[in-house]
Protein backbone atom coordinates (compact mmCIF):
# COMPACT_ATOMS: atom_id res chain seq x y z
CA UNK A 1 0.00 0.00 0.00
CA UNK A 2 2.82 2.38 0.86
CA UNK A 3 4.54 1.59 -2.44
CA UNK A 4 1.32 2.32 -4.33
CA UNK A 5 0.89 5.67 -2.57
CA UNK A 6 4.48 6.62 -3.44
CA UNK A 7 3.87 5.62 -7.05
CA UNK A 8 0.73 7.71 -7.41
CA UNK A 9 2.52 10.66 -5.78
CA UNK A 10 5.33 10.37 -8.32
CA UNK A 11 2.82 10.10 -11.18
CA UNK A 12 1.12 13.31 -10.05
CA UNK A 13 4.47 15.09 -9.66
CA UNK A 14 5.53 14.09 -13.20
CA UNK A 15 2.28 15.32 -14.72
CA UNK A 16 2.25 18.54 -12.71
CA UNK A 17 5.83 19.61 -13.45
CA UNK A 18 5.13 21.49 -16.69
CA UNK A 19 1.81 23.10 -15.59
CA UNK A 20 3.34 24.26 -12.29
CA UNK A 21 6.34 25.79 -14.09
CA UNK A 22 3.98 27.67 -16.41
CA UNK A 23 1.85 28.77 -13.46
CA UNK A 24 4.88 30.05 -11.52
CA UNK A 25 6.11 31.90 -14.60
CA UNK A 26 2.74 33.59 -15.03
CA UNK A 27 2.63 34.40 -11.33
CA UNK A 28 6.06 36.02 -11.57
CA UNK A 29 4.94 38.09 -14.55
CA UNK A 30 1.86 39.21 -12.64
CA UNK A 31 3.95 40.27 -9.62
CA UNK A 32 6.28 42.19 -11.95
CA UNK A 33 3.26 43.91 -13.51
CA UNK A 34 1.83 44.91 -10.12
CA UNK A 35 5.14 46.31 -8.88
CA UNK A 36 6.61 47.88 -11.99
CA UNK A 37 3.92 48.41 -14.64
CA UNK A 38 0.50 49.02 -13.05
CA UNK A 39 1.52 52.36 -11.55
CA UNK A 40 2.01 53.79 -15.05
CA UNK A 41 -1.31 52.79 -16.65
CA UNK A 42 -4.88 53.99 -16.21
CA UNK A 43 -7.45 52.30 -13.98
CA UNK A 44 -9.47 51.26 -17.04
CA UNK A 45 -6.52 49.42 -18.51
CA UNK A 46 -5.85 47.86 -15.12
CA UNK A 47 -9.39 46.48 -15.07
CA UNK A 48 -8.91 45.02 -18.53
CA UNK A 49 -5.62 43.47 -17.50
CA UNK A 50 -7.19 41.95 -14.37
CA UNK A 51 -9.85 40.34 -16.54
CA UNK A 52 -7.29 38.70 -18.81
CA UNK A 53 -5.04 37.80 -15.88
CA UNK A 54 -7.97 36.08 -14.13
CA UNK A 55 -8.73 34.18 -17.33
CA UNK A 56 -5.16 32.94 -17.63
CA UNK A 57 -5.08 32.02 -13.94
CA UNK A 58 -8.29 29.97 -14.19
CA UNK A 59 -7.08 28.22 -17.33
CA UNK A 60 -3.79 27.39 -15.64
CA UNK A 61 -5.55 25.93 -12.61
CA UNK A 62 -7.87 24.00 -14.91
CA UNK A 63 -4.88 22.58 -16.73
CA UNK A 64 -3.32 21.51 -13.42
CA UNK A 65 -6.55 19.85 -12.22
CA UNK A 66 -6.86 18.05 -15.56
CA UNK A 67 -3.32 16.72 -15.24
CA UNK A 68 -4.00 15.51 -11.69
CA UNK A 69 -7.14 13.68 -12.85
CA UNK A 70 -5.20 12.13 -15.73
CA UNK A 71 -2.41 10.95 -13.42
CA UNK A 72 -4.89 9.36 -11.00
CA UNK A 73 -6.73 7.59 -13.84
CA UNK A 74 -3.47 6.31 -15.32
CA UNK A 75 -2.30 5.06 -11.91
CA UNK A 76 -5.61 3.27 -11.32
CA UNK A 77 -5.52 1.67 -14.76
CA UNK A 78 -1.95 0.39 -14.36
CA UNK A 79 -2.12 -0.70 -10.70
CA UNK A 80 -5.74 -1.62 -9.97
CA UNK A 81 -7.69 -2.26 -13.17
CA UNK A 82 -4.89 -4.35 -14.72
CA UNK A 83 -5.09 -6.79 -11.79
CA UNK A 84 -8.87 -7.36 -11.82
CA UNK A 85 -10.44 -10.27 -13.67
CA UNK A 86 -13.03 -8.14 -15.44
CA UNK A 87 -12.34 -5.71 -18.25
CA UNK A 88 -15.21 -3.45 -17.25
CA UNK A 89 -13.04 -0.97 -15.37
CA UNK A 90 -10.36 -1.09 -18.10
CA UNK A 91 -12.95 0.03 -20.66
CA UNK A 92 -14.64 2.56 -18.40
CA UNK A 93 -11.51 4.45 -17.31
CA UNK A 94 -10.83 6.10 -20.72
CA UNK A 95 -14.51 7.04 -20.97
CA UNK A 96 -14.58 8.50 -17.45
CA UNK A 97 -11.35 10.36 -18.14
CA UNK A 98 -12.81 12.01 -21.24
CA UNK A 99 -16.01 12.91 -19.38
CA UNK A 100 -13.97 14.37 -16.50
CA UNK A 101 -11.87 16.46 -18.91
CA UNK A 102 -14.99 17.83 -20.57
CA UNK A 103 -16.62 18.59 -17.21
CA UNK A 104 -13.48 20.34 -15.90
CA UNK A 105 -13.21 22.63 -18.93
CA UNK A 106 -16.96 23.35 -19.03
CA UNK A 107 -16.82 24.48 -15.39
CA UNK A 108 -13.80 26.66 -16.17
CA UNK A 109 -15.63 28.17 -19.14
CA UNK A 110 -18.67 28.96 -17.01
CA UNK A 111 -16.39 30.76 -14.54
CA UNK A 112 -14.57 32.74 -17.26
CA UNK A 113 -17.51 33.87 -19.39
CA UNK A 114 -18.98 36.35 -16.83
CA UNK A 115 -15.70 38.30 -16.98
CA UNK A 116 -16.63 39.20 -20.57
CA UNK A 117 -20.23 40.14 -19.89
CA UNK A 118 -21.81 36.84 -20.87
CA UNK A 119 -24.96 35.86 -18.96
CA UNK A 120 -24.38 32.22 -18.09
CA UNK A 121 -27.87 31.60 -16.67
CA UNK A 122 -29.32 31.01 -20.13
CA UNK A 123 -26.26 28.96 -21.07
CA UNK A 124 -26.65 26.74 -18.00
CA UNK A 125 -30.34 26.27 -18.80
CA UNK A 126 -29.46 25.29 -22.37
CA UNK A 127 -26.82 22.84 -21.11
CA UNK A 128 -29.38 21.34 -18.74
CA UNK A 129 -31.92 20.83 -21.51
CA UNK A 130 -29.25 19.41 -23.79
CA UNK A 131 -28.03 17.01 -21.10
CA UNK A 132 -31.59 15.84 -20.48
CA UNK A 133 -32.12 15.23 -24.20
CA UNK A 134 -28.87 13.26 -24.42
CA UNK A 135 -29.77 11.23 -21.33
CA UNK A 136 -33.19 10.36 -22.78
CA UNK A 137 -31.68 9.41 -26.13
CA UNK A 138 -29.02 7.24 -24.50
CA UNK A 139 -31.08 5.79 -21.68
CA UNK A 140 -30.59 2.20 -22.91
CA UNK A 141 -26.82 2.71 -23.07
CA UNK A 142 -26.77 4.26 -19.59
CA UNK A 143 -28.93 1.43 -18.21
CA UNK A 144 -26.55 -1.17 -19.67
CA UNK A 145 -23.51 0.60 -18.20
CA UNK A 146 -25.13 0.71 -14.74
CA UNK A 147 -26.08 -2.95 -15.10
CA UNK A 148 -22.46 -3.72 -15.97
CA UNK A 149 -21.36 -2.04 -12.75
CA UNK A 150 -23.88 -4.09 -10.77
CA UNK A 151 -22.68 -7.31 -12.39
CA UNK A 152 -19.11 -6.40 -11.47
CA UNK A 153 -20.12 -5.69 -7.86
CA UNK A 154 -22.55 -8.60 -7.32
CA UNK A 155 -20.44 -11.07 -9.35
CA UNK A 156 -23.22 -13.45 -10.43
CA UNK A 157 -20.63 -14.77 -12.88
CA UNK A 158 -16.96 -14.19 -13.70
CA UNK A 159 -14.85 -14.62 -16.83
CA UNK A 160 -14.26 -18.35 -17.22
CA UNK A 161 -17.47 -19.41 -15.41
CA UNK A 162 -19.86 -21.87 -17.03
CA UNK A 163 -23.41 -20.53 -16.83
CA UNK A 164 -26.86 -20.88 -18.38
CA UNK A 165 -28.20 -17.72 -20.04
CA UNK A 166 -31.82 -16.55 -19.75
CA UNK A 167 -32.34 -17.81 -23.34
CA UNK A 168 -31.32 -21.34 -22.27
CA UNK A 169 -27.83 -21.68 -23.79
CA UNK A 170 -25.08 -23.13 -21.63
CA UNK A 171 -22.04 -20.94 -22.22
CA UNK A 172 -18.62 -19.97 -20.88
CA UNK A 173 -18.17 -16.33 -19.84
CA UNK A 174 -15.54 -14.63 -22.00
CA UNK A 175 -15.80 -10.97 -21.05
CA UNK A 176 -17.96 -8.55 -19.06
CA UNK A 177 -18.01 -5.38 -21.15
CA UNK A 178 -19.21 -1.84 -20.55
CA UNK A 179 -22.56 -2.33 -22.29
CA UNK A 180 -22.55 -5.97 -23.34
CA UNK A 181 -21.01 -9.22 -22.17
CA UNK A 182 -19.57 -11.95 -24.39
CA UNK A 183 -20.03 -15.70 -24.01
CA UNK A 184 -18.77 -18.79 -25.81
CA UNK A 185 -21.45 -21.37 -26.56
CA UNK A 186 -20.92 -25.13 -26.67
CA UNK A 187 -20.88 -25.04 -30.48
CA UNK A 188 -18.05 -22.43 -30.35
CA UNK A 189 -20.24 -19.46 -31.29
CA UNK A 190 -19.83 -16.05 -29.64
CA UNK A 191 -23.00 -14.83 -27.94
CA UNK A 192 -23.24 -11.12 -27.04
CA UNK A 193 -25.92 -10.10 -24.52
CA UNK A 194 -26.77 -6.61 -23.18
CA UNK A 195 -25.88 -6.26 -19.50
CA UNK A 196 -29.35 -4.96 -18.64
CA UNK A 197 -30.95 -8.18 -19.86
CA UNK A 198 -28.52 -10.22 -17.77
CA UNK A 199 -29.12 -8.17 -14.63
CA UNK A 200 -32.90 -8.59 -14.86
CA UNK A 201 -32.94 -12.33 -15.54
CA UNK A 202 -32.15 -15.53 -13.68
CA UNK A 203 -28.61 -16.78 -14.27
CA UNK A 204 -27.59 -20.36 -13.43
CA UNK A 205 -23.89 -20.55 -12.54
CA UNK A 206 -22.54 -24.12 -12.70
CA UNK A 207 -19.02 -23.06 -11.68
CA UNK A 208 -20.23 -21.63 -8.37
CA UNK A 209 -22.07 -24.88 -7.68
CA UNK A 210 -18.99 -27.00 -8.39
CA UNK A 211 -16.86 -24.75 -6.16
CA UNK A 212 -19.40 -25.04 -3.34
CA UNK A 213 -19.48 -28.86 -3.63
CA UNK A 214 -15.68 -28.96 -3.69
CA UNK A 215 -15.40 -26.86 -0.54
CA UNK A 216 -17.97 -29.01 1.29
CA UNK A 217 -16.27 -32.28 0.39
Amino acid sequence: MQGSSKKISWEIIKHLFLPVIIFLLLLGLYVFYKLKVSIYISSQLQQEFKKYAATIFIMSMTFIIQRIAGAVCRWYKENIAAKTSTRLDDELIPLLRRVANIAIWVIALLIILPFYGVNISALIAALGVGSLAIALAAQDTIANIIAGFMIMVDRPFRPGDRIKLPSGEVVTVLDIGVRRSKFLSEDKAIIIVPNLELSKSKIINYTYGQERLGSVS
